[in-house]
């Protein structure tokens, strides 16, 4: 049986639809689910940590996305982290559509880069979101698998210290549509796209 996730959220979940994504995202999403199964076979924890320029909104779409989905599948001894090449904020228009969606959110401190809980559950760690280098304290600094969500920061990182895997998986930046009619609606979809993808990923696990 599948871990209990809020309900808003599990609805969220059962209405993704793997048939959107094409052939060719499903052989970079394929390895990533490879990575994750590898270190499951073998008893070991998962660290995915999911860099992009600034750590403001794909990445941390991805880092709530995947935990959630990696407890709602029951895949044990993951945790998901984020980070930028450089930090900046989490942009609030990311908590905004996490909310739609189904997340529990609390602001822990605030000032230019607030820190904010992002609860999926009632009774699991919730995801500390602020945006933070790749490299920051917070994040894991060896045996984790990077995966880059952004095409800047793939191109212009290529290589991420203390990474076992660098899994390049980027999405379109919903940035581009910041104070325009469309800007709900890109976040969501975006949003949407990203979940999609991951529950791909999760749902290819099996225990050891």
């Amino acid at each position: 049986m599948k871990n209990s996730v809020f309900p808003k959220i599990k609805a969220t979940i059962k209405s993704l639809d793997i048939n959107s994504i094409t052939n060719e995202r499903k052989e970079n999403l394929q390895t990533l689910a490879d990575y994750i199964q590898n270190k499951v076979q073998q008893n070991k924890d998962v660290r995915l940590n999911f860099i992009c320029t600034h750590n403001s909104r794909r990445s941390h779409l991805s880092q709530v996305w995947a935990q959630t989905l990696a407890t709602y599948f029951k895949i044990p001894g993951v945790t998901v982290y984020s980070g930028g090449t450089e930090s900046t904020a989490m942009f609030p228009f990311v908590g905004k559509t996490l909310r739609e969606q189904g997340f529990e959110i609390t602001t822990l401190s605030e000032g230019k880069n607030p820190v904010y809980a992002i609860a999926f559950n009632e009774n699991s760690h919730p995801v500390i979101g602020f945006s933070k280098t790749y490299n920051h304290p917070f994040n894991p600094l060896s045996g984790f698998a990077a995966i880059m969500t952004c095409s800047q920061a793939n191109e212009g990182c290529p290589f991420i210290a203390g990474a076992e895997k660098r899994i390049p998986i980027t999405f379109e930046d919903p940035k581009a549509f910041d104070n325009t009619p469309q800007q709900a609606v890109q976040y969501f979809e975006r949003s949407i796209q990203i979940a999609t993808e991951l529950f791909y990923v999760f749902s290819k696990i099996t225990e050891k």
